[in-house]
């Protein structure tokens, strides 16, 4: 019982990250937008805030900076693929070496530096839950928000006007335009704060759950969160599902290897993104993948 808890509290841990960037991706991708780019805005996120922790002490500042560099690369990807009407696959490439490249290189001072970021906090009485506490109820504060994150976007999607809206944006744009909206706004709302959440996401994974910086910090956590989104079938509540799915087996992993089990280092760190091909055969063999239609022709399915 006790590894068993121990796996699915760090499956939370590890999976946050990556939730943030998935329900920021179904944001986007509902507006007829995918973005591979989120790889980028969560490693400009991520040492934006490490920066910004370091040099003020105050990790606060580090999380909305690590936002806002993430919305302004997911800007660049709206710009190219929404004003300019480039490729979006290939721009979402582009903007994620573009990101890589970019981290690397101003980031190399940050390499080794330990920071006081943000520390698991216990919430008092249901921390003291058997089991059930120390699963869901002592962790850091940017997973507390992304708990509260996800039925918050639910709602907005599915339950308010604008949510129609956006929604209606990936599917057919001429409803939108009839009621007086611009599709291409909406789009770039969407893809920004989709951005927003992914650096957001960035910053939880370097000022919280590692309290470090090194070079390419997210090794593919932001794609995996993209890919996640048709896992989810475009909902946000199962997108973090989904993360904490990929956190899981990341925890997995460290509890293993924790007990002295003889695995290969490499073998087994190929598993979350083994299991994540998997579910997404699995998804699409049943058939159940309704689509945004405006993503039908981004992926030439039109």
């Amino acid at each position: 019982m006790i590894f068993v808890t121990e796996v699915l509290t760090n499956a939370i841990r590890a999976g946050t990250a990556v939730g943030y960037v998935s329900v920021g991706e179904v944001i986007g991708q509902r507006s007829g937008v995918i973005n591979l780019g989120a790889e980028g805005s969560m490693l400009a996120g991520a040492l934006t805030a490490f920066a910004l922790t370091a040099w003020t002490g105050n990790p606060w500042y580090g999380v909305m900076c690590g936002g806002i560099s993430g919305a302004l690369m997911s800007l660049i990807h709206a710009f190219v693929v929404i004003t300019r009407n480039a490729n979006q696959l290939a721009t979402g490439l582009a903007i994620m070496f573009f990101g890589q490249g970019i981290t690397a290189y101003f980031g190399s001072s940050y390499v080794n530096l330990q920071i006081s970021g943000f520390e698991p906090i216990a919430l008092p009485f249901l921390s003291d839950i058997p089991i059930i506490g120390s699963i869901f109820f002592h962790h850091d504060i940017l997973t507390y928000l992304s708990m509260l994150m996800v039925p918050l976007v639910w709602v907005f999607l599915f339950s308010t006007k604008w949510g129609v809206i956006l929604r209606a944006t990936g599917e057919r744009d001429e409803v939108v335009y009839a009621h007086g909206k611009s599709p291409n706004c909406i789009r770039y709302m969407a893809v920004v704060v989709g951005g927003f959440f992914a650096g957001v996401g960035g910053a939880q994974l370097s000022i919280a759950f590692s309290h470090s910086w090194m070079e390419n910090i997210t090794q593919g956590r932001g794609l995996i969160g993209v890919i996640l989104v048709i896992f989810a079938s475009w909902r946000p509540e199962r997108a973090m599902l989904g993360a904490y799915l990929f956190g899981g087996s990341q925890a997995l992993i460290v509890s293993l290897q924790g007990r002295g089990y003889n695995f290969s280092s490499f073998l087994l760190f190929m598993i979350p993104y083994i299991l994540t091909i998997v579910v997404l055969v699995m998804v699409e063999r049943t058939g159940w993948n309704p689509m945004p239609e405006a993503l039908k022709k981004v992926f030439g399915r039109g």
